[in-house]
């Protein structure tokens, strides 16, 4: 079962999910992160929500601020305001009487989930797919032409996997205030790493270096001949019972 729900961001704004409630007893709730600009509708989100919902978790997907069906604008979002969303939404989950939860972050979600994740002690189980190990790396995604006008300007349009997105210099900015790698050590959940050796995106380098710093107990799985968004059906099917089996392992 499947509702539109509406919660507020990290920064007042509304922010809208889907919350997939499974038909039998619920094992616990699960956050699901997206990937840097896009929503919480993407194909391989919505598919493994659906296959953790049927292997009895409660699942959250959801948008962040200015994105998808969420209110406030793309423009003024950052990093922080990403990690912020993400807190929110796993204290809707806890809310709802599911907590202790999991939490999923996917690309540069997946590097929101890991800063998250160590700050919120009812999170105790999480996963990473495609993520790279420090938010900075989403500037390779930018070109130079575009960092150089948003920082004279204040901000500038980029393209981004085909469509155009204001990037801010405040967003530019807010890359550099984080140490992934602190938050890595003292994660203390449980860390679930996929990722694809073909992703062309984020290379597998970058997971394989989350893996390396994180703490035992973790994991490492690669999702081979999958791309950075999962789009083959079957890819998301391998990440989806990947996920289901670890979350009945650690959850």
């Amino acid at each position: 079962m499947a509702e539109a729900v509406f919660f507020k961001g990290s920064r007042g704004d509304e922010l809208a999910g889907i919350f997939h409630r499974p038909a039998t007893d619920i094992k616990a709730g699960i956050v699901m992160a997206h990937c840097f600009t896009c929503s919480k509708d993407l194909s391989a989100s919505s598919r493994m929500a659906k296959a953790l919902a049927q292997n009895g978790y409660a699942v959250l997907r959801f948008d962040f601020t200015g994105l998808g069906e969420s209110e406030g604008s793309f423009e003024s979002s950052t990093f922080v305001a990403n990690v912020g969303d993400l807190t929110q939404a796993a204290l809707w989950l806890i809310d709802q009487g599911l907590g202790p939860c999991g939490m999923i972050g996917h690309s540069l979600g997946g590097a929101a989930t890991l800063v998250a994740a160590s700050r919120i002690r009812p999170v105790r189980s999480v996963a990473t797919i495609g993520a790279p190990s420090t938010a900075k790396h989403v500037l390779h995604l930018i070109s130079p032409e575009t960092r150089i006008q948003a920082e004279a300007e204040g901000c500038a349009y980029g393209t981004i996997g085909g469509r155009e997105f204001p990037i801010s210099y405040q967003f530019l900015a807010d890359l550099e205030h984080y140490d992934e790698d602190a938050a890595l050590k003292k994660l203390d959940r449980p860390l679930l790493v996929l990722h694809s050796p073909s992703d062309e995106t984020v290379p597998v380098s970058e997971g394989e270096r989350i893996f390396a710093i994180a703490e035992q107990p973790k994991a490492f799985v690669p999702l081979s001949g999958a791309d950075h968004l999962l789009t083959g059906p079957s890819d998301a099917a391998e990440a989806s019972k990947l996920l289901v089996d670890w979350f009945d392992r650690t959850l």
